[in-house]
C-alpha cells in the first residue's frame, strides 16, 4: 500500500469531515472510494448528465442492504455505497432483460 497527502483548503476539509461522519467512514476509505469512482467514470467514459432517482423501501428491506453493505465491506475491505449497490443492481437486471429479449427475438 502507497500513502498520498494533499493540502485542501479550509472549507473543502470540513466538507470532507462532515461527510465522513454521515458515512461512517475513515479519511482512508473515503479518499480510496472517491479516486476509484473517479477512475470508474474515466473508464466508463461517464461524462454524460446524470439524473436523480428516488424511491422509498420498506424499514426491513433498508435494514437488509445496510448488513449486506456492512458484510461486504468487512469481507473485501472497502465500502460499497449504497449508490454503487443499487445502480449495479440495476445494470445486472438491464443486461440480463437485454439477453432476455435477444433471445425472444431469436
Amino acid at each position: 500500500m502507497s500513502k498520498l497527502t494533499v493540502t485542501l483548503p479550509d472549507d473543502l476539509h470540513q466538507q470532507i469531515r462532515l461527510e465522513l461522519e454521515r458515512q461512517g467512514i475513515t479519511t482512508a476509505q473515503f479518499i480510496e472510494l472517491a479516486v476509484h469512482n473517479f477512475f470508474e467514470q474515466q473508464k466508463e467514459g461517464v461524462h454524460m448528465a446524470t439524473r436523480t432517482m428516488a424511491f422509498q423501501v420498506s424499514e426491513e428491506l433498508f435494514q437488509r442492504i445496510k448488513e449486506y453493505l456492512a458484510r461486504f465491506e468487512q469481507v473485501y475491505h472497502r465500502k460499497l455505497t449504497q449508490k454503487e449497490f443499487v445502480v449495479s443492481l440495476i445494470e445486472s437486471a438491464l443486461a440480463d432483460a437485454d439477453e432476455e429479449f435477444e433471445a425472444a427475438l431469436a
